[in-house]
């Protein structure tokens, strides 16, 4: 009876750590496949973060169709003032021409796609870019501040320098013999607001500007003896003196040097350095300086060559 007493015991107990061996793999077993689940549940997570994320700079990089629609078009929209000679000018035949002109026609030509030349009020350049009418401002646009923040301009493809025009005759020699005078500028020209913002304008014998819609009726102004100087771009100047044979002289001190751009509107990435991409290549093949050079003389064009 006692001997029964004390197997039935054994065979409790061995039952007993049976089962707490059982129950402890059970547990343990339970806690491992959460903390896989978890584990896939946090991979998954992370692998549909990094597609999101990928989809999203795709979306991102795609949502520039600039270049798409010129190319779908057939059309690229150059806005200009049609009376800045030379870079672009509305000639005796009624046709627009002029170097800024040429460089666009070629670019165009390998782009595969036609120009339109837009003629624009300079004064409101800016708006007519912002709402459509024109796929850029190409046209001896001089770089500054205002149009760097406003507009995603190319990079500068011609040096130029603010001048003072006189006439040959004139008896003002510098830039000190200007003051009290009246001297024109074009209207929301760059000319205008260095101007504006000079020591001519603000010392005690100030300048007085008129303001005047093109260069063109600027210079007439000073031919007619109604404007003392007109404040200009040297590469119209020059060309005004050199090949229009106009009997005026350039002051020796001018007021700042600048850079020609092209203005894209911001956001059109693509088309603005599909632009950029092939003047590059026009500097390198040659074909940049021989527009130049039939307008200017020689190449005076700064745009890098493709490599």
């Amino acid at each position: 009876m006692k001997k029964s007493r004390i197997m039935a015991a054994a065979a409790a107990a061995v039952m007993a750590m049976s089962f707490a061996a059982c129950g402890g793999n059970t547990e343990q077993t339970a806690s491992d496949e959460t903390t896989a689940a978890n584990g896939a549940e946090v991979s998954e997570s992370a692998a549909e973060g990094e597609t999101e994320a990928a989809e999203g700079e795709s979306a991102a990089e795609g949502s520039d169709e600039s270049l798409q629609k010129v190319l779908d078009s057939g059309k690229f929209i150059l806005g200009l003032d049609a009376t800045f000679e030379p870079m672009g000018y509305t000639n005796e035949n009624d046709e627009i021409v002029g170097f800024d002109i040429d460089v666009a026609e070629e670019v165009c030509a390998r782009m595969g796609v036609e120009l339109v030349k837009e003629p624009i009020d300079w004064d409101t350049k800016e708006q007519d870019l912002a709402v459509g009418r024109i796929d850029c401002i190409w046209n001896g646009m001089s770089i500054n501040p205002s149009r760097e923040e406003q507009m995603n301009l190319s990079e500068p493809y011609m040096k130029n320098e603010m001048v003072f025009v006189v006439p040959a005759s004139s008896d003002v020699a510098s830039m000190n013999d200007l003051a009290g005078k009246n001297i024109a500028v074009q209207n929301g020209s760059s000319a205008q607001d260095i101007l504006e913002a000079s020591e001519l304008y603000t010392s005690d014998t100030p300048v007085t500007v008129t303001a005047m819609a093109t260069n063109v009726e600027a210079l007439q102004q000073l031919e007619l003896g109604l404007v003392d100087a007109v404040f200009l771009d040297s590469v119209v100047a020059n060309y005004q003196i050199t090949s229009a044979g106009k009997d005026y002289k350039v002051l020796p001190d001018g007021l700042e040097e600048e850079e020609y751009a092209i203005g894209f509107r911001k956001e059109d990435q693509a088309l603005r350095d599909e632009v950029q991409k092939i003047l590059g290549e026009m500097k390198a093949d040659g074909k940049l300086g021989e527009i130049s050079t039939k307008w200017f003389g020689s190449d005076i064009t700064t745009v890098e060559a493709a490599q």
